[in-house]
Order: structure tokens, then C-alpha cells, then sequence
């Protein structure tokens, strides 16, 4: 099966792009685009039909909840998770009422949003390999949701500062070396290291080797 495309609506360029990085770091999962209002995210879920939409609340012209109520109104087929500050009961109750097949409220671990991804490929793989659906497999495809774990952050680091760290990146939008990294974020060189290296493994930023004047190889990182 295809990988999900996902778009990802939010307003925040910085968070839009972290939003990607994630996505993209999951297996099966493909970032289509970014819209910026809510009137971007009706066209392009319209126009590009994504799988699934990433959706935040507080957009610049109209609510998430109203994107989400367009969404359903015009039948387009696209899967909503709702990734949002808001957390009052009214919200979430009407994002549920409405359609949304999961709600994360900011900020967000990695592993939060990765396990909501992975109860949706479960579900989407699913709907397209069966054509009727038992009682238990429904059940059964609920109870792995509910079991799925999330992937902790290795002893030492910590979420906010990995964020501060990819946010660096982004916003550079070139290689950079441990040592450049941890003068502009205050850490200390094999800290910021160690948050690059992370980031590397699990697929969020790539690794470049460069070769100096003296022939030793330093490692850049880059979105």
C-alpha cells in the first residue's frame, strides 16, 4: 500500500516544518504541504485529497473546528487529527462530535504523535485489505491503539531542548557542525552532540561529512 500523504495545517512556519520532520520520520507517512489558513487547508484538502490532515484550532481566519465541519460537509475523504493548545472540554467534545480520529494537545512529544500515526497505518491497513470488518478485528484494531508505546527520548535528553535544537536547524536551513550548534543554543559541545546524533537516528535531520583543512572529517547536520 502507498504511503499516507498528510498535510499539516498550522500557521507557525517553525512548527509546520518541526511537524514535517516528524511526520516524515515515521515509515508509511509522507508530508504533502503546509497550509497556512484555514481556507488553504479546505482547497488543498479539496484539490490534493491527503489521506490524513494534521490540524491546529487557532488559525489566522477561522477555526480548526470550522475547517473540520467544512471538510466533512463537502464529503471529502481525509482522516483529521487535531494538534492544537486548546484543551477545553468544549473543543475536544466537538472535534470528537465532528470527526477527528484523535486529538494531541501542545506541545507534544515525538513519541505521542508517532503513536497516533502507527493506530492510523493500523486502521488504514485495515480498511484496504478487508472489505467487512468482525466485531473483534474492531475491537482488536481499538485495544492496539490504546497499547501502543511510545518511543522515549534516551536517558538525558530532554524534549524541549531537542526542540530547541531542530528549531536551530530550520532556521539556519544549512549543514551545521556540533560546535555551531552549541554556541547558539548554550549547550555544551558533546551535549549538543548527543541531541544531533539522536535527531540523526531517528531520521529527523541527515548527516553530511566535510572535510577540513587538515583532513579530519567534521560531521554536519541539516534539515
Amino acid at each position: 500500500m502507498d504511503d499516507a500523504r498528510v498535510l499539516i495545517v498550522e500557521d507557525d512556519p517553525m512548527v509546520a516544518e518541526i511537524n514535517r520532520q516528524f511526520v516524515r520520520a515515521v515509515p508509511g507517512f509522507t508530508p504533502l504541504g503546509v497550509a497556512a489558513t484555514g481556507q488553504e487547508a479546505v482547497r488543498l484538502t479539496a484539490g490534493e485529497r491527503p489521506d490524513l490532515v494534521l490540524l491546529d484550532v487557532y488559525l489566522p481566519d477561522k477555526s480548526g473546528l470550522a475547517v473540520l465541519q467544512e471538510i466533512r460537509q463537502n464529503g471529502l475523504p481525509a482522516d483529521i487529527i487535531l494538534i492544537t493548545a486548546a484543551q477545553d472540554v468544549e473543543t475536544i467534545q466537538n472535534a470528537f462530535r465532528y470527526g477527528a480520529i484523535d486529538y494531541i494537545i501542545k506541545p507534544f512529544k515525538f513519541s505521542r504523535l508517532k503513536s497516533a500515526l502507527l493506530a492510523y497505518a493500523a486502521l488504514r491497513e485495515s480498511f484496504h485489505r478487508h472489505s467487512l470488518l468482525s466485531q473483534d478485528a474492531l475491537d482488536q484494531l481499538a485495544l492496539n491503539k490504546a497499547r501502543l508505546p511510545g518511543e522515549e527520548l534516551p536517558k538525558g535528553l530532554h524534549e524541549v531542548t531537542l526542540k530547541q535544537v531542530m528549531l536551530y536547524l530550520i532556521k539556519q536551513n544549512r549543514p551545521l557542525s556540533a560546535e555551531e550548534v552549541a554556541q547558539a543554543t548554550g549547550l555544551a559541545r558533546v551535549t549538543a552532540r548527543r541531541y544531533l546524533d539522536y535527531l540523526e537516528k531517528s531520521g529527523q535531520v541527515k548527516l553530511e561529512m566535510r572535510y577540513g583543512s587538515v583532513g579530519r572529517p567534521v560531521n554536519r547536520y541539516r534539515v
